[in-house]
């Protein structure tokens, strides 16, 4: 039985018990480390290096209850109402083959979710967009489109070197094991009354079998650029 870990390491990749390596894109390396500023009404300091686009909790261990892990056998998705905000309050799934989309992803462009203020940056890769509109649980998972309630305001650090990686372990998983299910929930971190979220909590675990494991928390950050998170505005670090 294949057994997916997460190391927490200079490179990412996901390891299997076969000694084969699913090689996913790198996060910053330490030698690329970036100072990131936090700036936030709320905030308790101004600076942070972040030496990973996110970190393991609970020693990479899930808090699913034994209901729940039950529930999962059948394939469901639930996404929680905004708060008085607006702002999106988490999501949660069992992910099996027979929720996943074959077409591709349709137009999102008319959903704003809390801290929608788009910038450009040149030092911002494919585009130069500071802002991704960032699905809590993914397209390509449950085929949930333009629903308010999984759209979250996310940094493309967030989206690619964060929350892509842990999608696609998903995604993978499955294609390899499509008669199983994975028990997914995401929850946003926002700070007092913050409309941009500081991170985001994943856990996953497969329901049939030992197989995949993690428990993660991606910070919604983006480097060399110092963001309100209050609001969402955002500029180049001095």
């Amino acid at each position: 039985m294949k057994k997916f870990i997460f190391p927490l390491m200079g490179l990412f990749a996901i390891v299997f018990l076969t000694g084969c390596n699913f090689d996913i894109p790198a996060e910053i390396s330490t030698s690329e480390r970036e100072y990131v500023t936090v700036n936030s009404e709320d905030s308790a300091s101004a600076e942070e290096e972040y030496e990973s686009a996110y970190k393991i909790l609970n020693n990479n261990e899930t808090s699913f209850t034994e209901e729940e892990l039950e529930k999962g056998k059948i394939s469901f998705e639930e996404y929680y109402d905004l708060d008085s905000l607006g702002r999106c309050t988490g999501a949660f799934a069992s992910v099996g083959t027979d929720l996943m989309p074959d077409d591709d992803r349709e137009d999102i462009s008319e959903v704003y979710p809390t801290g929608w203020e788009q910038t450009n940056y040149g030092s911002i890769d494919n585009g130069g967009w500071l802002y991704n509109r960032c699905h809590l649980i993914a397209y390509c998972l449950t085929g949930e489109n333009d629903n308010e309630k999984n759209l979250i305001t996310g940094t493309r650090y967030l989206n690619i070197e964060g929350m892509w990686q842990m999608e696609e372990s998903v995604k993978f998983y499955l294609e390899e094991n499509p008669n199983n299910h994975v028990l997914y929930r995401v929850t946003p971190d926002f700070d007092g009354n913050n409309l941009l979220a500081s991170g985001v909590e994943i856990e996953a675990k497969s329901v049939e079998d030992d197989g995949l494991e993690f428990h993660v928390y991606c910070y919604n950050i983006q480097p060399n650029i110092t963001i309100d998170y209050a609001t969402g505005e955002s500029e180049e670090t001095k």
